[in-house]
C-alpha cells in the first residue's frame, strides 16, 4: 500500500512538472460564415496566451517561420483567393531584432470557399505555425482544422457557431470532432498519459529535471530585476554627485537638526524625509508601470518610432547635462510646494521631499528619464524596481548624515567637480542615445547606422570624454582647471582604455564587453570582419579527419545533425554526448553559441571532451520515405526532420523549448539534469564540467 501511494505521489509530481515544461500557448477554434448561397468564409481563430506572439503569413527572410494554412482537396468546393488575416502589430520583434508582423492575444484568419454542388461538405485543413515570447521560440506546430459547411437547402443561418462551442453544434459536427479528438490527442493530454505510465524511477527523474529547468527560469528573471535594481542604485548615487542635489545634503540635514527639539527627533524627521523621497519616486515608477501595463511598456520600447523618440529625448538630456540649457519644472510648482512644507509635521516633511524632487529635476530628470526608458525595455515591474533603487540611493545620505552629523565634516566641498560629474553623465547619455537610433535603423533596414558607423560614433564620444577629463577643453559652467585630481585622472585613464578597446571592433573584433549595444556583426559593411576566415576559431578537427555524418558547427566544433550517428561516434571515441536541441530561428540559441560557447574554457570542453549532436527542431527538410512514421503525439505522419527531433525532445525529456542541453552517457542516461538558456558563463561551464566528470567516474 505504501508503494502505491509513493507511486501516486510521484505520478502527480511528474504531471505537474510536465505541464510546466510543455508549453502550448496557442489554442485554435474554427467557425463558418455564410456569405451567399454558395460562398462561405472558413474562419480560424487563434487564442494566444499573454506574452506570446503568433506570426503573420508573410515574414522577412531570416525571421521566424510564417503561419501557413493548407486545405485538403475536395470536389465539393474550391478556394477563392488566399487566406486573409486580421490586422496584427508591425514593429521591432525583440527576439529576431527585425520588423515583423505578429499577433498577440487573438488572431483571425479567413479563407473564402465556393461550393461546387448543391450540398454541404466538411472541409479539412491544417495550420502550421510558430510562436515566440521575448526570450524564446517553440518549434513549429501543426494543428488540424475542421469546417462543417451545412447543406444550403437546410440551413439559412449566416453564421455557424465555432467548433469549440459544443452547445450550438449539430450532432454530425460533434461526432466528427469527437473522432478527430480520439485520433489526434493534444500534446498535453498525450504527455499526461505518458506520465501516468512512467515507472517510479522515470517519474522521479522527470520531476528533478523539470524542477531544475523551472528554477533556472525563475533565477534568470530574478537576475534581471536585480540588475535593474543595482544599475538604478548606481544612477541614484550618481545623481547625488550633481550640483542640483549634493549641496542640499548639508543644508537639509542642518535644517532638521536645528528645527527638531532633540537629536532623536531630528534623526526621526530625517528618516521620515528619506522615506518620503523613496515613496515619491517609487510612486512615479508604479504610475508608469500601472498606467501603461507591463506588456505595453515592452511593446513601446521595441517600436521603431518610440526608439527614435527615445533617441531625440536622450540627446536633449545629454545637451542639458553638457551645459547647452537647463531642463526645469515651472517655478510656480516649487513655490506652491514650499508653502505646503511650512505646515510642519509628517505632511510638511513630505512636501519638503517633493520640493527636493522639483528643485533638483534639472539634474535628476534626465537620469530618471533614461532609467525609465531602459527599465521599460525589460517590461514587467522593472520600472517600479528601478525607481526604488534610484530613490534608495538618493534618500540614504539624508537619513545617515542626520543620524551622524559629524560625518558631514568629511564631505568634500561643493565646487567645479560637481559640474564635471554632470558633464560626464551628458557624454554617457549621448552614447546611450545612439543605441535607440540603432534599434530604429535595424527595424527599417536603412543601413545608415551599421556596426562600423555605430562604433565610430562611440569612439568619437568616449574619445572626446577622455580629452575633457584630461582637461584639454572646457564646457559652459566649468571652473578653471589648474591641475588634475587623482580621481579625475584615474577615470580619464579608464575611459581612454575603453575607447582603445572599441577600436578593433571596426575590424571585426566581437567586443563582448558591450555585447548587445552595437548592431550585430552581420549588419555591417564587412559582416565577418577584415581578414576573417571560416576555420579561424581554433576547432580541433579538420575536414580530412571528419567522421561520416559530421560537420563543422559553431566555432568549428565537430558536430552531428543525426542522433544515432552522433551516438555511435561517441561510443567509438569514448566520450559523453552533448545533445543540443536548437533551431535555425532560435535567437537565444545563437546567443549561447556566440557569447557562451566562444569562451576558451568552454570551447575547449566542447572540442575535446564531448561529442556534440545538434538537433534542429525547425529543420524543414523532408524526411526520407523510409524514415517517415506516425507521430505518437498527434497521430499524423511526420513530414520533416525538425518534427522528428521536436517529438523526440517532448517524449524523452518532457520539454519543448529551445535551447535545451542534455549531457548523457552511452546508455542514453543523463549525467546531470538538462538545462535551457544559461547565459551565465561560469554556471554553464560548471554544468558542463560536472557532467563530463560524472562520465569519467
Amino acid at each position: 500500500m505504501n508503494k502505491f501511494f509513493l507511486y501516486l505521489l510521484l505520478t502527480i509530481v511528474s504531471l505537474s512538472t510536465v505541464q510546466s515544461q510543455i508549453l502550448d500557448p496557442v489554442k485554435w477554434s474554427t467557425s463558418v460564415k455564410k456569405i451567399s448561397e454558395s460562398e462561405y468564409d472558413l474562419i480560424s481563430k487563434a487564442t494566444i496566451e499573454g506574452g506570446w506572439h503568433l506570426y503573420s503569413q508573410v515574414v522577412p527572410e531570416g525571421g521566424p517561420l510564417p503561419t501557413v494554412f493548407t486545405f485538403e482537396e475536395n470536389n465539393a468546393y474550391k478556394t477563392i483567393g488566399k487566406v486573409k488575416e486580421g490586422k496584427g502589430v508591425t514593429e521591432l520583434d525583440p527576439v529576431f531584432d527585425m520588423i515583423i508582423t505578429f499577433f498577440s492575444n487573438t488572431a483571425t484568419f479567413t479563407q473564402r470557399v465556393q461550393l461546387t454542388g448543391d450540398k454541404g461538405t466538411t472541409v479539412k485543413g491544417e495550420v502550421e505555425f510558430m510562436v515566440c515570447d521575448d526570450t524564446r521560440c517553440l518549434p513549429p506546430n501543426y494543428v488540424d482544422l475542421i469546417f462543417k459547411i451545412p447543406d444550403p437547402k437546410k440551413d439559412s443561418d449566416s453564421v455557424i457557431a465555432a467548433v469549440d462551442t459544443d452547445d450550438s453544434k449539430s450532432d454530425d459536427v460533434k461526432e466528427e470532432e469527437k473522432n478527430v479528438e480520439e485520433i489526434v490527442p493534444s500534446t498535453t493530454d498525450f504527455l499526461e498519459n505518458v506520465a501516468t505510465t512512467d515507472t517510479i524511477q522515470g517519474a522521479a527523474k522527470t520531476s528533478d529535471s523539470s524542477k531544475a529547468a523551472v528554477e533556472q527560469t525563475k533565477k534568470q528573471e530574478s537576475k534581471g530585476l536585480w540588475t535593474i535594481f543595482v544599475v538604478a542604485f548606481l544612477f541614484g548615487f550618481t545623481a547625488l554627485l550633481t550640483p542640483c542635489v549634493f549641496p542640499m545634503i548639508p543644508m537639509t540635514v542642518s535644517f532638521f537638526t536645528k528645527q527638531s527639539k532633540s537629536r532623536a527627533a531630528g534623526i526621526k524627521n530625517a528618516i521620515i524625509y528619506g522615506i518620503a523621497i523613496i515613496v515619491i519616486y517609487v510612486f512615479l515608477g508604479a504610475i508608469v508601470t500601472w498606467f501603461f501595463g507591463a506588456d505595453a511598456l515592452n511593446a513601446l520600447s521595441t517600436n521603431v518610432w518610440f526608439n527614435f523618440f527615445f533617441f531625440i529625448l536622450l540627446v536633449i538630456f545629454a545637451l542639458s547635462f553638457l551645459g547647452a540649457f537647463e531642463i526645469m519644472l515651472p517655478n510656480s510648482w516649487a513655490n506652491k510646494v514650499d508653502r505646503q512644507a511650512d505646515r510642519g509635521g509628517i505632511i510638511g516633511i513630505f512636501f519638503m521631499a517633493l520640493a527636493l524632487a522639483i528643485v533638483s529635476f534639472s539634474c535628476t530628470g534626465p537620469i530618471i528619464g533614461t532609467l525609465l526608458v531602459e527599465a521599460a525595455s525589460k517590461g514587467g515591474i522593472a520600472p517600479f524596481v528601478g525607481m526604488f533603487g534610484f530613490s534608495l540611493a538618493l534618500a540614504m545620505p539624508f537619513a545617515l548624515f542626520a543620524a551622524f552629523p559629524g560625518w558631514m565634516n568629511s564631505l568634500p566641498k561643493s565646487g567645479g567637480w560637481l559640474n564635471t560629474v554632470k558633464v560626464f553623465l551628458g557624454f554617457l547619455e549621448l552614447a546611450l542615445a545612439f543605441k535607440f537610433l540603432s534599434n530604429a535603423d535595424l527595424v527599417l533596414q536603412l543601413h545608415w547606422l551599421e556596426r562600423e558607423v555605430f562604433l565610430a560614433i562611440w569612439i568619437a564620444v568616449f574619445g572626446a570624454l577622455t580629452l575633457y577629463l584630461f582637461g584639454k577643453f572646457q564646457l559652459p559652467h566649468d571652473s578653471p582647471i589648474d591641475k588634475l585630481s587623482v580621481g579625475r585622472l584615474s577615470i580619464g585613464l579608464i575611459v581612454a582604455a575603453f575607447t582603445i578597446y572599441l577600436i578593433p571592433g571596426l575590424w571585426g573584433a566581437p567586443l563582448k564587453l558591450i555585447s548587445g549595444f552595437p548592431p550585430p556583426m552581420q549588419y555591417s559593411e564587412s559582416p565577418y570582419g577584415v581578414g576573417y576566415t571560416k576555420l579561424g576559431s581554433g576547432g580541433s578537427a579538420t575536414t580530412a579527419e571528419f567522421p561520416e555524418g559530421a560537420h563543422l558547427g559553431p566555432h568549428d566544433i565537430l558536430a552531428f545533425h543525426d542522433y544515432e550517428t552522433g551516438l555511435a561516434y561517441a561510443k567509438k571515441v569514448g566520450k559523453p554526448v552533448l545533445v543540443d536541441f536548437t533551431g535555425h530561428a532560435c535567437v537565444n540559441c545563437r546567443k549561447m553559441e556566440e557569447r557562451v560557447w566562444s569562451e576558451p574554457k568552454i570551447l575547449k570542453l566542447l572540442n575535446n571532451d564531448v561529442v556534440l549532436i545538434s538537433l534542429y527542431v525547425d529543420d524543414k527538410r523532408p524526411l526520407p520515405e523510409g524514415e517517415k512514421y506516425i507521430s505518437e503525439i498527434s497521430g499524423k505522419e511526420l513530414k520533416y526532420i525538425g518534427q522528428k527531433w521536436s517529438e523526440f525532445q517532448i517524449l524523452r525529456y518532457k520539454a519543448n523549448a529551445q535551447p535545451f542541453y542534455v549531457l548523457m552517457d552511452h546508455n542514453e542516461e543523463n549525467l546531470i539534469d538538462p538545462v535551457g538558456y544559461t547565459p551565465d558563463i561560469e554556471e554553464y561551464y560548471d554544468w558542463l564540467q560536472n557532467g563530463v566528470g560524472a562520465f569519467d567516474k
